[in-house]
């Protein structure tokens, strides 16, 4: 997609790096968040020296959510989620806190695309609101 130094080659490298279902389930949101926004921009942010690969990260007017890569599973925490409906009850993780939500995937399982596009939308919508009025 992008080259190596760019937001999105650098998540392309991730995915290729894992090889394995995790690789395959975070492209799978990924192009799922591209159907739903096609404005969102990607970015990798917490690079350190226990992730030098970073976390791959959505954002439109603010992030949207990030894609966090364990073991067992992989995590998108929606960065305003408790503030998000969610009729399809995909958030299954994180749920006691104030302000973000998230979906653990694990092996095996499959996400309602429709239901995760309509969820990035109201997360951008969200965030549009918040917006300043441009003059």
């Amino acid at each position: 997609m992008g080259d190596a130094a760019s937001p999105t080659g650098r998540i392309d490298e991730k995915i290729a790096g894992l090889a394995d279902w995790r690789g395959d389930v975070l492209a799978r949101v990924r192009a799922l968040i591209h159907e739903a926004d096609p404005e969102v921009t990607e970015a990798v942010k917490w690079v350190k020296p226990t992730n030098p690969a970073g976390v791959p990260t959505w954002e439109h007017a603010g992030i949207l959510c990030t894609g966090e890569v364990y073991k067992a599973y992989v995590k998108l925490t929606f960065a305003r989620g408790a503030a998000l409906d969610d009729p399809a009850g995909l958030f299954n993780a994180s749920l006691g806190g104030g302000t973000r939500r998230a979906i653990d995937i694990r092996q095996g399982d499959e996400v309602d695309a429709e239901a995760f596009k309509a969820l990035i939308r109201t997360a951008v919508a969200l965030n549009l609101e918040r917006q300043p009025p441009k003059s």
